[in-house]
């Protein structure tokens, strides 16, 4: 088998079940099987793929107690649904996929869902050195509406009919973002106390977080007043630059993403779309196997 493999060389890699079933097992447990009810007992290897947990008596196999558990669907269809998601840029719709698979609709959206619980690991690092943060607004633009849709007042950091969304972005490096209830400090102070470490630098885009002062470094610009960044060199040589180009950026990139292939995201589901896109970015510089095999590992 390739280590190596893209979404055409998948069928080679994964040409039956069995072979699916054999590589997950391989991912899950190395080369030792453990039982998910007891992982001090012997385990027994029975028939059809399926073992007995010799302490407890109960029987189970490599998708137990993982998102391909209790599933009707082959290991096959997983792994093409999988490798379908992480191979197109910006993700795939559920009408797509149901169409590239032969599944209808809901499934289709069943699945994606399962994968994007999994894709959410990526999603909760702890972040160093210079960090970017921002808040995002995330839905429809009053011009777009019906006239009898429009909303009065909702420009701006103004979130009654958006979805507010806090990122942190470490320069160079990974990326976390978190639906958040408002943007005031009170919510999102606690956040990066939580995922920045101490000592960092944090630039923000204009608003003064008075709970990091004396624990973080603070630079801002200041966009009311068209002020995007500079560059500058310290006494001692060092350059700094002040922006928040970089978060921003990953705020571009994450509305491409839903206007382009999701059109419409339900406040309910946001976080999840979140994580799917925050697992891209911060694996952007990964092959698709390479991701595919991270996926795996979470779901196993």
């Amino acid at each position: 088998m390739k280590t190596e493999f893209t979404l055409l060389t998948l069928s080679e890699n994964f040409p039956d079940e069995e072979s699916c079933i054999r590589y997950f097992e391989k991912m899950r447990w190395g080369d030792e099987v453990i039982s998910p009810y007891d992982s001090n007992s012997k385990v027994y290897k029975c028939g059809n793929g399926k073992y007995k947990c010799k302490n407890t008596g109960r029987y189970f196999d490599v998708k137990t107690g993982t998102a391909f558990a209790n599933t009707k669907l082959p290991m096959q269809v997983w792994f093409y649904a999988m490798m379908l998601c992480l191979s197109h840029k910006r993700s795939i719709s559920s009408c797509q996929l149901a169409r590239d698979l032969g599944i209808t609709q809901k499934t289709a959206w069943k699945m994606l869902h399962k994968i994007r619980q999994y894709m959410a690991m990526e999603n909760n690092h702890t972040l160093s050195g210079e960090v970017e943060i921002d808040e995002a607004f995330v839905g429809g633009k009053n011009k777009n509406r019906h006239k009898d849709k429009k909303v009065e007042k909702c420009q701006g950091r103004s979130y009654k009919d958006k979805v507010p969304v806090f990122g942190i972005l470490e320069r160079g490096g990974k990326v976390i973002a978190k639906v958040v209830p408002n943007t005031q400090a009170k919510t999102i102070v606690p956040i990066i106390k939580e995922k920045v470490e101490l000592g960092s630098v944090v630039y923000t885009d204009g608003w003064d977080y008075s709970g990091l002062h004396g624990k973080y470094v603070q630079r801002s610009v200041d966009h009311e007043k068209h002020f995007y960044g500079t560059t500058y060199v310290t006494d001692e040589g060092e350059i700094i630059v002040v922006s928040t180009n970089g978060i921003e950026n990953v705020w571009s990139h994450f509305k491409r993403m839903i206007f382009g292939i999701y059109y419409h995201v339900s406040k309910k589901y946001m976080q999840r779309y979140i994580d799917e896109y925050i697992f891209r970015f911060n694996t952007r510089n990964y092959s698709d196997s390479q991701r595919f095999n991270l996926l795996l590992r979470n779901v196993a």
